[in-house]
């Protein structure tokens, strides 16, 4: 199975990777006949015009005009990487730093103190990351952030960054620009990393050992093991893959990021144990636990567009895996009955060690239903908000979104000179290329995108019309909602999701509908 899904993969990435190679040497070309990068606004010139075949949809419409846009900032903790950011408790969280009254009531009208009592401050957590081996030359800090609701808009916006290396500067938006400019791109290097290898530990890692418990349990003509195999589609490509050439000494990894192949395993280590949870980690279970959603201890977000946009993918998943399971289990007893399915159960939460998986025996048919659409969540969008085409286009789109500082973090405020901290040309390529290669244009023409996740010959064909049915209607929703998404543009404010880009990171008929890379 390993060698099938290695040489299935290879073919697949064997177009991008000789394309991304190609667009980079043009990317290089342009940027050194302008001159090189003298200011920051020059960074928009390997992207213009380029890697129009391994990039095709292109960089999200206002990431190059709002790249300094302090709503910006906020609203990726709300879309490109929606698993960092947690809501503090008034009671039973602790402030994590403080923050002056006189800066922030300047900043936001009152104290942190009572922002926190208000359900109204919000926390990223990247400080780890200062202890964690590096690639020689590069650097990170290890920030940590504040957020919060405007009392009047509601809006997110940021308060402050605190950098935990050196002098252990605090950032906040009243500092001048340059200083606040490189504040962002100090945490947006950190929350790259983060988003990077949590998807490993949160989507790779728990996909593959919930379907290898059902490999060593159930029988190659088990129908629930086949929608099983369906999902997990080249997913043994991808470790082999990643050891060979990106996590490898000296790897993709080591060339392009900061925190070096050794401490992407450190990350996943340290992070399993909550990435890797299974029923804590469903969709809305998981952001109810981080304040996110139906808070009971503050306001709601006006705007959330990874909710907004999953709240309409995950329900069209769950049906179709509704439909399927129900053509085999009628009942509850029916399922108490299969004793392949128990068995899997029993493997899951014995010798597989899957955290927090639902207890055997397995007695509702709608237990079963939730564990399947959680795997099917977790690689066919989940994974793709993350990683794939997402970071090329987002989270990972140069200036403010290095993947490494090439300068220490400075030990006092009023920085001149931005660029002496950011990639060069050279590095610059070197990480859009990198980028690049996670993305997988080419699944639309061979119709292996989200839309086409059940549409496979061997799982229709197991003569059960009503799955035939739940699949003709799967595909007709996910193309509803593909224009939904494709069509987003910006409203008469200059926003769109309350956010000054445009996100269609889950765009079903352009995401994968596995675990591409």
């Amino acid at each position: 199975m390993v060698q099938q899904h290695q040489g299935k993969w290879y073919k697949d990435a064997a177009w991008l990777v000789k394309t991304a190679r190609e667009e980079a040497m043009a990317a290089l070309a342009a940027i050194q006949s302008a001159g090189g990068i003298k200011k920051l606004s020059d960074y928009r010139i390997l992207y213009d015009g380029q890697w129009q075949d391994s990039v095709p949809t292109g960089i999200a419409q206002g990431v190059f005009t709002n790249f300094t846009s302090d709503s910006l900032f906020a609203m990726e903790r709300l879309s490109t990487n929606p698993y960092a950011i947690r809501r503090l408790h008034p009671t039973a969280d602790a402030l994590p730093f403080q923050l002056d009254d006189e800066t922030a009531t300047a900043l936001t009208g009152t104290r942190v103190t009572t922002l926190h009592k208000d359900g109204r401050l919000f926390f990223v957590d990247h400080s780890y990351q200062k202890d964690y081996p590096r690639t020689e030359g590069k650097y990170v800090a290890g920030c940590q952030a504040y957020f919060y609701l405007d009392a009047d808009s509601n809006q997110m916006l940021p308060l402050a960054v605190k950098t935990n290396v050196g002098s252990d500067l605090i950032y906040t938006p009243l500092d001048e620009e340059n200083d606040w400019l490189l504040a962002k791109a100090m945490f947006n290097q950190n929350d790259l990393f983060h988003g990077q290898i949590y998807h490993l530990a949160n989507s790779h890692a728990v996909a593959e050992i919930v379907h290898q418990a059902a490999l060593r349990t159930m029988s190659g003509n088990h129908p629930i093991l086949a929608l099983l195999d369906r999902l997990m589609y080249q997913a043994y490509a991808i470790r082999p893959v990643g050891e060979a050439v990106l996590f490898n000494d000296g790897g993709f990894f080591d060339q392009a990021f900061a925190v070096n192949n050794h401490g992407v395993r450190q990350f996943a280590t340290e992070f399993y144990p909550i990435a890797g949870a299974f029923r804590s980690n469903y969709f809305e279970e998981n952001l109810r636990r981080r304040g996110l959603i139906n808070s009971t201890y503050g306001p709601d977000l006006r705007h959330f567009p990874f909710y907004e946009d999953g709240s309409r993918v995950l329900p069209v998943i769950r049906q179709f895996v509704q439909s399927f399971v129900d053509a085999y289990y009628e009942t509850d007893a029916m399922l108490a009955l299969d004793w392949e399915i128990q068995a899997w159960i029993k493997e899951a939460n014995g010798p597989a060690m899957v955290i927090d998986f639902p207890a055997a025996p397995l007695e509702r048919v709608g237990t079963l239903v939730d564990i399947i659409t959680h795997i099917a969540w977790l690689g066919g969008v989940s994974h793709h908000v993350l990683n794939a085409g997402e970071p090329v286009a987002t989270s990972g789109v140069l200036p403010l979104h290095p993947a490494a500082l090439y300068a220490p973090p400075p030990e006092q405020k009023g920085v001149k000179d931005l660029l002496r901290f950011l990639p060069d040309e050279q590095k610059s390529v070197e990480q859009i290329a990198l980028l690049a290669r996670f993305n997988r244009p080419q699944l639309v023409q061979s119709r292996e995108t989200l839309l086409h996740m059940f549409n496979d010959k061997t799982l229709l064909e197991r003569g059960r019309r009503e799955v035939v049915f739940a699949n003709e209607r799967f595909m007709m929703d996910m193309r509803r909602i593909s224009e939904e998404i494709s069509g987003k543009s910006f409203d008469e404010e200059g926003l769109c999701q309350g956010m000054p880009i445009v996100w269609k990171a889950m765009d079903p008929a352009q995401i994968p509908f596995f675990l591409s890379v």
